[in-house]
């Protein structure tokens, strides 16, 4: 029977319930239309329980315009509470009937309150229903038509017998047709069609569910293959929609599950992304009180241990490391839960750091998902141990199900057993249920069928158990595990190291200034009292870790998640600009005169542009002046260089080209085209690039690959390429003698940009600043630099240390991997000889081999620095840039990773005098992450570092203030090993890219 309606349209943004319970409604009628894109209308629904529907089941069910083609999440979606606002469940295709009364008892007064979500359909890889990826193109006209909102009994035998036929129907069609028992749930089925009377079918169904109990009785085989089923609602904290929208999506969901554990006990559902529960606790504390009810039920398991389920490659160490933190540390306080694993299923690629990382911070176990997407080589393993760049092996999970969206349909379950790779040695799998991406979770239906799967003949087991439960018996039963080595390279999905490049240069900028405000926030309070901004902190940290989720800094998502991040990034640059101002103002001595820190832990002696009110140094022609300065690692220093400087740099012309010459490398600029013509070590007299092949060459390539716009960088690209070579203007704008620069002006489509190449005193490295005002649609711009290197392998750096590829496509393995990421640097080397690319917020790039005629080798190196695609978000990447990259010319690994920190930290200009650094590493090679204070707020120093190099070293890490007792912790700065201190210092053994964290307490 239909439920009587009235609806209110909020204007603007949503509102909580207390705000829809005090609004006036309007009559409404099922068939009208509802809306507009993004819009949020509330929708009264009343009515009474008929008496001769007393003792039955009955429930409200809704259709508010579902697609069943679309799948939950990118659609309309509602949200039923009582008439008091409390919540009752989320509504979705696949979940739109809601319990009332089991059993009525006849005149029940029915009132609910609706809140229906009016999100768009949005097509992830083409180009429709885009003009709804931004609030300010989404129109204001009705997107739906409510077409459903009735009271129903639900007849039960009906409904049971249709999920025994549905079991048996699924695992029917995957036995193979020799199969006796194919044929006997055949017969079965056959019988159940001829018992059960179609005119009559509610009082005939029983009749069919007899017919169907043998064959269900019959028990599996004992070696049938075990599926752990673990519900699961994998929710992006954006893509599709916004971030807001994605608070009332867990709303949704998790009411979903609360309600759904109710009804079936059995239930486990595992649930990720600490921002998410912390969003519920904000905003929803109705819905966060059932899910700690739930917690201590055990049917609602927290996991992962991380913030969001971030990017796997493109956040810093120090980032990834805190994402780990904040996530376990929240699960502890709040549900008194340890994290024993990391649950990542959803992300495009992951670093090899991650083994360590997760050890550091007590997991011991790895989940994803993803590499099932593989293009090309599948993964040869299941369950393995995944061995990181300094030896930590992880326990780790592929399920082989190959979805975290399960339905435990038959078809994925055969599968599942089918394609398990570890057949013979392990019999067991895992497997994530419920409906996901936007949300939705675990199904009843879904539940019937684990039921149904428990112990089935032909059917692999079905248990539901908690993910750690899995991960513990699958350790016992395969302890002689395989090992994959280095990094879980996702073949698909490459254009994320490069789209939406204002949010990715956004939170490399981010990751670098938080850096900064805790080393001299840290500074200051402990050399002069100053209040540690603890509180302020971990709140821009969170803001940051939570734009590193796996749909919002890989590009991935639609223009309105896009443009909150930029504005995002500009509010939390500024209040960490605050932070690291009020700290600045009390370090050094104090008086006339400026000091330079320097928040890099390599000491430095470079050229620093600053305002034209400072004294002495290089007047440049926009009045700043460049001035020589020299600071010690993570400490203040002066202006004046510390004694005698550098050779000068001195530029000029020769034979039509301009030539830049510091005395440690000389670089000419052809005069016509603005293309680097060579690039000389002076000090090893050898050329940096291949003869007669131009650096800086900018490279435009057609970009549109056959799926996932914004995802995906196909092979294909490479077909075809422009060469950038035409130049407006190329001028000798600033000569020397500190700083010498050359401005390059290019047009091309519908675009523009300006180069300013720039060599100054003492570095070995030309640094090109670029600013474009980029235009093209479905394109990518490279820039490549052609290296006379004979390089069998590059080496990039990841979080903490460094990876190597190979240059060459020896396997389908080597071929796949034809764009691949760095974070800060790049480097390519022979033996006494190399060259590194540095980037200030540039990850992808692409690194090939040929040999030339005169028997030499070219390694040409590729910065990938700008792409277009056309959805989701229709207009991604155009707009102004403004970037730098680097050739850091004769340089080893060492010199890479001090260029990259140079280029990514700035040696800053502030008033005041000279100070000592608060802690020094003794060792060159052990490279200081980060500098802070205890979370705990005990006032202890916390030092993390890393060996860099990929060796072995001992060192010792002094300090800048009396030192009472050490200790090595793991990433929550909880002890696990005393250190002795020694004179004030405390020595350190580290293996090959071991990561340390060090509690300084002061004494």
């Amino acid at each position: 029977m239909p439920l009587s309606l009235e609806v209110w349209r909020v204007p603007g943004e949503p509102v909580p319930v207390a705000e829809a319970l005090r609004a006036t409604y309007e009559p409404f009628e099922a068939g009208a239309y509802w809306g507009p894109a993004w819009g949020t209308t509330w929708l009264r629904a009343k009515g009474t329980v008929p008496a001769h529907w007393a003792g039955r089941r009955v429930e409200a069910v809704f259709d508010l315009d579902f697609d069943l083609t679309q799948g939950p999440g990118g659609q309309a979606e509602g949200f039923v509470h009582t008439a008091a606002g409390e919540p009752l469940q989320g509504l979705h295709p696949y979940h739109r009937t809601v319990r009332l009364a089991e059993p009525a008892t006849g005149g029940e007064e029915i009132d609910l309150l609706v809140e229906l979500a009016a999100n768009p359909k949005i097509a992830g890889s083409a180009a429709i229903g885009m003009r709804y990826s931004s609030l300010r193109t989404a129109g204001d006209e009705p997107l739906y038509r409510l077409l459903v909102a009735d009271l129903a009994v639900r007849e039960e035998d009906v409904w049971h017998l249709l999920q025994d036929m549905s079991v048996l129907d699924e695992l029917m069609r995957q036995l193979p047709e020799s199969a006796p028992r194919r044929w006997e749930i055949l017969r079965a089925l056959d019988k159940v069609v001829d018992v059960v009377d179609p005119w009559d079918v509610a009082a005939t169904a029983a009749r069919g569910r007899e017919v169907l109990a043998d064959v269900l009785a019959r028990p599996a085989h004992a070696s049938a293959h075990t599926v752990h089923a673990v519900g699961h609602a994998h929710i992006d904290s954006a893509w599709l929609w916004p971030l807001r929208e994605t608070v009332r999506k867990c709303a949704r969901t998790f009411t979903n599950v609360t309600a759904l554990a109710e009804e079936y006990p059995e239930l486990v559902f595992a649930c990720s992304s600490a921002q998410q529960y912390a969003w519920m606790k904000e905003r929803r504390p109705d819905v966060y009180a059932r899910i700690r009810k739930a917690v201590d039920e055990g049917s609602f398991v927290p996991v992962g241990g991380m913030w969001v389920e971030a990017d796997g490659n493109l956040p810093g160490g120090e980032a990834l490391a805190r994402q780990l933190v904040y996530g376990r540390r929240f699960f502890a306080e709040e549900f008194g839960v340890d994290q024993d694993g990391v649950w990542l299923p959803d992300s495009f690629g992951y670093s090899a750091a991650y083994p360590q990382l997760a050890k550091l911070a007590g997991a011991r176990w790895f989940l994803t998902q993803k590499l099932s997407w593989n293009a090309v080589n599948r993964l040869p393993h299941h369950t393995f141990d995944w061995e990181g760049i300094d030896g930590t092996r992880i326990l780790t999970h592929f399920p082989p199900v190959d979805t975290y969206n399960c339905e435990l349909t038959g078809r994925e379950l055969a599968h599942a057993e089918a394609n398990f790779a570890e057949k013979g040695v392990a019999g067991r799998s895992l497997a994530p249920f419920g409906f996901g991406d936007g949300g939705g979770g675990p199904t009843r239906e879904m539940m019937e069928r684990a039921r149904r799967l428990r112990d089935l003949e032909g059917s692999p087991r079905v248990e539901v158990t908690k993910p750690s439960d899995f991960f513990a018996t699958a350790d016992r039963e395969y302890p002689d595990r395989p090992v994959w080595r280095g990094e879980l390279y996702l073949e698909n999905h490459r254009g994320t190291y490069t789209s939406q490049a204002r949010t990715k240069r956004g939170n490399r900028r981010a990751e670098a200034l938080l850096r900064e405000a805790e080393l001299w926030a840290a500074t200051a309070a402990v050399r002069g009292g100053h209040a540690y901004p603890y509180e302020e902190l971990e709140a821009l940290w969170r803001r940051v870790l939570l734009h590193q989720f796996h749909d919002i800094l890989p590009g991935t998502s639609i223009a309105w998640v896009h443009e909150q991040a930029e504005e995002m990034y500009r509010e939390a640059h500024a209040a960490l600009e605050g932070i690291i101002g009020a700290a600045a103002g009390e370090l050094g001595a104090p008086g006339e005169g400026f000091a330079v820190l320097n928040a890099a832990p390599q000491e430095r002696t470079e050229v620093v542009v600053v305002p034209g009110g400072v004294a002495g140094g290089q007047e440049l022609a926009d009045g700043s002046r460049a001035v020589l300065a020299h600071a010690p690692a993570l400490g203040a220093g002066t202006l004046d260089g510390g004694g005698d400087g550098p050779q000068p740099v001195t530029a000029g012309e020769e034979n039509g080209d301009l030539v830049l010459d510091n005395g440690l490398v000389r670089v000419r600029i052809d005069r016509a085209e603005g293309l680097v013509r060579s690039v000389r070590d002076l000090g090893a007299d050898r050329e940096t690039l291949a003869p007669d092949e131009p650096g800086n060459l900018l490279q435009l390539h057609h970009d549109d690959p056959t799926l996932w716009s914004a995802w995906n960088l196909d092979a294909s690209y490479r077909n075809t390429v422009r060469d950038l070579t035409a130049a407006e203007s190329v001028e000798l704008v600033e000569p020397g003698p500190l700083l010498a620069r050359v401005r390059v002006t290019r047009a091309f489509g519908a675009s523009r940009l300006v180069q300013d190449l720039e060599l100054t005193a003492g570095a070995r490295r030309l640094v090109v600043r670029t600013d474009i005002d980029w235009q093209e649609r479905d394109a990518v711009l490279k820039a490549a630099w052609p290296l006379d290197v004979h390089a069998g392998h590059e080496s990039a750096e990841v979080q903490f240390g460094h990876v190597q590829r190979p240059t060459h496509e020896n396997t389908s393995w080597d071929a796949a991997r034809f764009e691949v990421w760095q974070h800060r640097w790049v480097h390519v080397g022979e033996h006494g000889f190399g060259a590194a690319l540095l980037t200030d917020s540039t990850y992808g790039h692409d690194v090939r081999r040929h040999t030339r005629a005169d028997g030499g080798t070219t390694t040409t190196l590729r910065l990938s620095l700008l792409r277009a695609p056309h959805s989701p978000d229709p207009e991604a990447d155009r707009g102004r840039h403004a970037f730098a990259y680097a050739l850091e010319a004769g340089t080893g690994i060492g010199g890479a990773a001090a260029g990259g920190y140079a280029l990514n930290l700035p040696l800053r200009v502030v008033p005041g005098g000279a100070g000592a650094p608060l802690v020094t590493v003794s060792h060159p090679d052990v490279l200081v992450e980060a500098v802070k204070l205890a979370d705990d707020r005990s006032g202890d120093v916390v030092v993390r570092l890393y060996e860099s190099r990929g060796g072995a070293v001992r060192a010792s890490l002094g300090a800048g203030f009396a030192v009472g007792s050490a200790a090595v912790t793991d990433l929550l700065e909880e002890p696990v090993s005393e250190l002795e201190v020694v004179e004030g210092r405390v020595a350190l053994a580290l293996r090959p890219f071991q990561i340390l964290t060090v509690r300084l307490r002061r004494s």
